[in-house]
């Protein structure tokens, strides 16, 4: 059984270039047409590259119904000046923080939402 677990764990960590190289060998070797396979297993390995993002940035879609709260809220997250505040809330979709990391991302559309705002991860 460990053989299998093995066998299971080197499949998982393949890279698509391997899992290409993998395709070939099984097609030409034993006949096997491992076309759906290959694309699952590719399409793993995207997943797991969109997964290592780290860095996030914090967009305003919109203010909602309570742009004062969301103005005052703006300006405590980012230190800037009322007035800049207000200014990025009436730009909307405006970006509040850039590059932060995905706690910290997510604790911001968290307190932002909370205050009535629309707010987009990317």
């Amino acid at each position: 059984m460990s053989d299998l677990k093995n066998l299971a764990e080197t499949l998982v960590n393949l890279t698509v270039k391997d899992v290409n190289e993998l395709a070939a060998i099984l097609k030409d070797e034993y006949g096997i047409e491992p076309a759906a396979a290959a694309v699952v297993m590719a399409a793993g390995g995207a997943a797991d590259a969109a997964e290592e993002k780290t860095e996030f940035d914090v967009i305003l879609k919109s203010a909602g119904a309570s742009k004062l709260a969301v103005v005052k809220l703006v300006k405590d997250l980012t230190g800037a000046g009322l007035k800049e505040a207000k200014d990025m809330v009436d730009g909307a979709p405006a970006p509040i923080k850039q590059s932060v990391s995905k706690d910290e991302a997510e604790a911001l559309k968290k307190q932002l939402e909370e205050a009535g705002a629309e707010v987009e991860l990317k």
